[in-house]
């Protein structure tokens, strides 16, 4: 007797979808800026050490040279990765999960429940973010990453939180949520293994996009001088490079390198959130396939 042997399937249509170069090229920037958020430090000693003179160009000794004060670029770098990694995570965690809140418990509810959160979502929509994030940076004392954060994520998640709502509003009339609601579950599980599962790709792009907008918007503060006096981000070491006259003394070394990270990463999480969008329409993921 003969044994039937199945072939495998091939990698790029494993569980029916294409193999995906942008998710691989954006899994692999965003991943070298995770490892370097918890090592990079570790290896940069203190970044506030003098090690050389005054604009020091990049050597065998000072990698990306010195500031103006003669500390270590390299070293300044590798410890701000952290500080705009922890930034956009958090906030980016925070501003998912208060989205997820409004728009999955507002749109399967309803009623006074939902007009109640859809106000408020609103509301913040039309807050000029951009001034009242100024405001607040300014008069906040501790302007530590988790403050950061916070602030950031409540003024960003109305957005997300409007797109989930009408995913929800035309999920909770689904068959199986009613078969769900007949049989007496309880909302909360319904919400929780009925609802919440099939908005994964929609959380997950919101997600990707809150930390994007967490980073950029966190550096654009620092550059503004409202990051607290300190290089612990990307944005903070553009701000002291500015001061420092690093554009006209010529020491691009000072100024290249935290925006080309803040590019890189932008890109890295941009290529992530292309690829969900393609997982979510198949005709997208045709095109890309083609």
């Amino acid at each position: 007797m003969t044994a039937v042997v199945i072939p495998a399937a091939p990698p790029d249509r494993l569980l029916g979808l294409p193999r995906s170069r942008k998710l691989a090229a954006g899994l692999a920037i965003v991943g070298f800026f995770a490892v370097l958020a918890v090592a990079g430090p570790l290896l940069a000693g203190d970044p506030e050490a003098l090690v050389g003179g005054r604009l020091d160009p990049p050597s065998a000794d000072l990698w990306l040279g010195s500031t103006d004060t003669g500390q270590s670029v390299l070293g300044q770098l590798l410890t701000a990765t952290r500080g705009s990694m922890l930034i956009g995570v958090v906030a980016g965690v925070l501003a998912t999960a208060a989205s997820l809140v409004v728009g999955v418990v507002g749109g399967y509810v309803g009623g006074w429940l939902d007009e109640g959160f859809s106000l408020l979502s609103n509301v913040t929509l039309v807050i000029p973010t951009l001034p009242l994030l100024i405001l607040v940076a300014d008069y906040v004392e501790d302007s530590g990453p988790f403050t950061y954060a916070l602030i950031i994520s409540l003024i960003t998640w109305a957005g997300p939180s409007r797109v989930i709502r009408s995913q929800v509003m035309s999920l909770r009339s689904r068959d199986y949520v009613d078969a769900a609601r007949v049989s007496g579950e309880p909302g909360w599980r319904i919400m929780v293994f009925q609802i919440l599962p099939n908005l994964t790709p929609v959380i997950a792009s919101g997600f990707v996009w809150a930390v994007i907008g967490a980073i950029l918007t966190e550096s654009g503060l620092s550059a503004l001088g409202l990051g607290g006096g300190t290089v612990a981000s990307w944005g903070g070491m553009l701000y002291f490079a500015q001061n420092g006259s690093a554009l006209s003394m010529g020491a691009w070394w000072w100024f290249v390198p935290p925006g080309l990270f803040i590019a890189a990463l932008g890109t890295g999480l941009s290529l992530i959130n292309f690829s969900i969008d393609e997982l979510m329409n198949p005709r997208l993921r045709k095109g890309a396939a083609a």
